[in-house]
């Protein structure tokens, strides 16, 4: 009897030619990410199989866009990351900052180690086992300028776990699409609450993906 054939990982998508044009230095290094995405990452379940043509555009690119508003030598906190989106996408093109990774499950942080280490990142990028609001996770993610979330939670919540993350004056950089205006609205009690000041929608990544990134900035006062 012949053995039952393993099925092959999937293969990333070639990368648009807008990395290479944008990003020469980082090229390499995010193709290699994208490998491990669409194959590790799919076989842990970390990536679903039908997100894997879209690789790029759905997930890279709207992600490495929020590296426009992010100042030189800044540090971000990527609050339940997944697979590293956007935090780590963020640091492979930005080498001038510090990341840390932020996630609970620990099937997600040892994929995120493995692939830090891979990439030569761990100089800069910590990955961080909790959740957001835990005592060890602020002792250790605590004090940034900047946090980031995508596809976390509502607005409110998000608020409640990315505050006392941040310095006096810090910004939360929450992505949420198309819903944005939506939800800044229905939460616009709640920030106000929290001692958060609303600086609006911004909308980054024109010149990499189509339609634009979306943003929620929010500063601790």
């Amino acid at each position: 009897m012949t053995e039952p054939s393993q099925q092959a990982e999937p293969v990333a998508p070639a990368p648009p030619a807008v990395v290479s044009e944008r990003f020469p230095q980082q090229a390499g290094q995010l193709v290699r990410y994208a490998g491990w995405l669409a194959g590790p990452g799919t076989v842990r379940g970390l990536i679903g199989p039908r997100e894997v043509p879209r690789l790029w555009e759905r997930h890279l690119l709207n992600s490495i866009a929020l590296a426009e508003l992010l100042p030189e030598g800044a540090r971000l906190v990527d609050i339940g990351t997944g697979a590293g989106l956007p935090g780590l996408a963020v640091a492979i093109v930005r080498p001038d900052l510090r990341v840390d990774l932020v996630e609970s499950l620990q099937r997600r942080t040892d994929f995120l180690a493995e692939v830090v280490a891979e990439l030569e990142l761990s100089d800069r990028v910590r990955v961080v086992r909790g959740r957001a609001e835990e005592g060890p996770v602020l002792a250790t993610a605590g004090g940034a300028g900047f946090v980031t979330a995508r596809a976390v939670a509502p607005l409110d919540k998000l608020v409640r776990l990315s505050f006392p993350l941040l310095t006096r004056g810090g910004s939360l950089l929450a992505m949420k699409g198309s819903s944005a205006e939506d939800e800044l609205e229905q939460h616009r009690r709640a920030i106000t609450r929290a001692k958060g000041e609303i600086h609006g929608v911004v909308e980054c990544g024109s010149e990499l993906v189509a339609p634009p990134t979306r943003v929620i900035h929010l500063v601790r006062r």
